[in-house]
């Protein structure tokens, strides 16, 4: 988790240089706003600071401390807490799916694996990966690559969401080659 810490620390002083605002005062500002719903208080920075939608997420999180992470640490949960947390009740028949896509990931090399309330997200310098339940029968891996990716599986996503494409997903079966393919250039894209 030191790793992630880390990131989340560049990510963040890169939000101050971008802004000109110290975390202090982008925390005031958000509690100023009167936005107490994670997503207002998204489109509310995006709109006032001009910052994208990965470091808008990011921010309100680290201000609300209200990932997943910070969740945890708060509750004295540890991440695989949260990961089983994740896939728990009508969800957990999805988790073979996770566990087979985490292991071909792991092969890549080095990674950090972040968990938040719903989703885990996978980064390198930058996000290359999301993986999760998105409902309860269905998993949907999001990938930030901006190349044309050409296989019907991967849809695209409008622009300004945290992820260019997704692959929805029912069974681990799903997952060949091919796929795992699309994750590595999104893995090399991020490093």
């Amino acid at each position: 988790m030191a790793d992630m810490d880390k990131a989340i620390a560049t990510q963040v002083a890169n939000i101050e240089k971008k802004t000109g605002k110290s975390l202090a005062q982008l925390t005031a500002a958000i509690q100023k706003s009167g936005k107490t719903k994670h997503g207002e208080i998204r489109s509310w920075l995006i709109e006032t600071y001009g910052i994208g939608h990965g470091d808008a997420n990011t921010l309100t999180h680290t201000a609300l401390e209200s990932d997943g992470a910070s969740a945890a640490k708060a509750s004295g949960a540890t991440a695989d807490d949260v990961l089983a947390d994740i896939y728990s009740g009508k969800k957990e028949h999805l988790r073979p799916i996770h566990e087979k896509l985490m292991k071909a990931i792991a092969k890549f090399g080095e990674h950090e694996i972040a968990p938040k309330k719903g989703y885990v997200s996978l980064r390198r310098k930058k996000q290359f990966a999301m993986l999760g339940p998105k409902t309860n029968d269905r998993f949907e891996l999001g990938l930030n690559l901006k190349d044309d990716i050409k296989d019907t599986r991967v849809k695209p996503v409008p622009p300004g969401g945290m992820c260019q494409y997704i692959v929805p997903l029912t069974s681990a079966d799903e997952i060949d080659d091919k796929l795992i393919a699309h994750v590595k250039r999104a893995y090399d894209a991020a490093g």
